[in-house]
């Protein structure tokens, strides 16, 4: 039999990093034994379930590159199934009717099961007690409705958060009552804050459409994600996709909560952001320039990205450091260059009136410029770095750039004279 494993979220928010996290372990493990991947939405609460949800979240699986292999359940259209088998249960004696609800008898004995990530785990039935599974109005419980919809659609592995381990006894009954076969059950654990309590707002976003409008990339997202609480063995950090892939194993699975740390999903992005193309983050960072109410020639953009992306943690940033070397009026000198420059205002002046002076009559290309500007350090007798820092912070208003030939380059010829030139009159006073 093909293993079949799911994801079933719940389309009364969005999609949460536990829930990206446990949809990623289920697409991993399909794709690792060429098994299948598939999507059911829990819409049972009427009341908290809207249509706007479950786009968010089937938006924020295909943002991650999970695909889904056959058509999305949808667990309300299938509540006539669930009183069907309820009352089946009811008409073979394993459930009674109470105050109009069934309930299901529970048989007394061990429920135990082999945790495909805990190990062996077992409960004793006389402390689960007898529990309803389908309500007086004839609406069914969740332990019930996601038993019957899991036999139904051949579930043969059930990964989910281990907040769901209480959950697991019952529903195994269940199963056992229904004479249908045990999928293998797998609990992956929580999701901590770097304070070690359960990850939620109060840490910062908790929703992956978030990071994607903070410009994380989903591959970076993803790799995060896929490291937290599974090791693929060594020191790997940056894995591709069909590295993952081949390398999923539920054996990888760690038995302690993760920690969700910032820092270092913002490096992970920064490696991705270096190693992709300016090409490829064109369409990312294009509309966030947009919105900071630049558009820039194409051309112009991708010389800028292609400068900038490797000292970048988020296409946010890319866009930000991309406007100021397209457009002075999104230059703000830091703390750093303010001091930099208190430190010898005369220094920093007398720098950029040499450096605008030997620059009218150079090449422009990274090559010519470069050599131009080490020339004239050689002149004056300083060190190279007296002649570049101070057209980096006249250019960027910060003392961290691409080296200085290659931002003179991205800037052009034009607008960097303009700008070191209003510098060096800015800095008469």
């Amino acid at each position: 039999m093909s293993t079949r494993v799911r994801f079933a979220p719940s389309p009364t928010g969005y999609l949460h990093v536990g829930g990206a996290r446990t949809a990623l372990f289920n697409w991993l493990y399909a794709r690792h034994v060429g098994g299948k991947f598939l999507l059911r939405i829990e819409d049972t609460d009427k009341q908290r379930s809207t249509d706007e949800h479950t786009r968010v979240i089937l938006d924020g699986l295909s943002w991650l590159g999970l695909d889904w292999d056959e058509e999305p359940v949808f667990q309300g259209a299938r509540v006539q199934r669930h009183q069907e088998v309820a009352d089946k249960l009811l008409a073979a004696g394993q459930a009674y009717l109470e105050d109009g609800a069934i309930r299901f008898r529970l048989p007394p004995g061990e429920i135990a099961w082999d945790d495909a990530v805990h190990g062996p785990i077992s409960f004793q039935g006389e402390d689960i007690k007898d529990f309803v599974i389908l309500r007086s109005d004839r609406t069914p419980i969740y332990n019930f409705a996601v038993v019957v919809d899991d036999v139904d659609m051949a579930i043969t592995h059930v990964l989910r958060g281990d907040d769901h381990i209480s959950n697991t006894p019952k529903q195994i009954a269940l199963y056992r009552a229904l004479g249908a076969a045990l999928p293998v059950f797998g609990h992956v654990p929580m999701i901590h804050g770097p304070d070690g309590k359960k990850l939620s707002k109060r840490h910062g976003a908790t929703a992956v459409g978030d990071y994607q409008h903070m410009g994380i990339l989903p591959a970076a997202m993803r790799n995060f994600l896929a490291l937290l609480g599974w090791s693929p063995g060594g020191d790997r950090e940056i894995m591709k996709l069909d590295e993952m892939v081949q390398l999923f194993a539920f054996e990888g699975i760690q038995k302690k909560p993760a920690i969700f740390d910032m820092t270092k999903l913002e490096w992970m992005n920064g490696q991705y952001l270096s190693m992709a193309t300016a090409e490829e983050l064109y369409p990312l960072v294009s509309p966030q320039l947009a919105q900071l109410g630049l558009n820039g020639n194409k051309d112009a953009v991708l010389k800028a990205i292609a400068g900038v992306k490797t000292r970048s943690r988020t296409t946010l940033d890319v866009a930000k450091q991309v406007a100021v070397r397209l457009d002075a009026k999104f230059v703000a000198f830091d703390d750093k260059a303010k001091k930099e420059i208190a430190k010898d205002p005369a220094g920093y002046k007398a720098s950029l009136e040499a450096s605008v002076a030997v620059l009218r009559k150079t090449d422009w290309t990274p090559e010519a410029l470069e050599k131009t500007l080490r020339a004239l350090a050689d002149e004056k007798a300083v060190a190279a770095g007296k002649i570049f820092q101070p057209i980096r912070i006249a250019l960027t208003g910060g003392t961290v750039s691409e080296p200085v030939n290659e931002l003179l380059y991205v800037v052009g010829k034009e607008a960097a004279l303009k700008r070191l030139q209003a510098a060096v009159t800015e800095s008469t006073g």
